[in-house]
């Protein structure tokens, strides 16, 4: 079992401006929409790059 508070949380910015947190070992990607959740080859793609423009310091 883990310890309480030891997740690290980051402000991202959404479509409307707004922000939200998510956890600091997600920040480098986002959950593809429906849309884009396989690639080419029909494999299911489970993380695309996220913008670094993105992410608020």
């Amino acid at each position: 079992m883990g310890k309480t508070g030891t997740t690290r949380w980051v402000k991202i910015k959404n479509n409307r401006g707004k922000y939200r947190l998510v956890a600091e070992k997600r920040t480098g990607f986002k959950k593809p929409g429906p849309n884009q959740r396989y690639d080419g080859k029909g494999r299911l793609r489970r993380r695309i790059k996220r913008s670094p423009s993105s992410l608020i310091k």
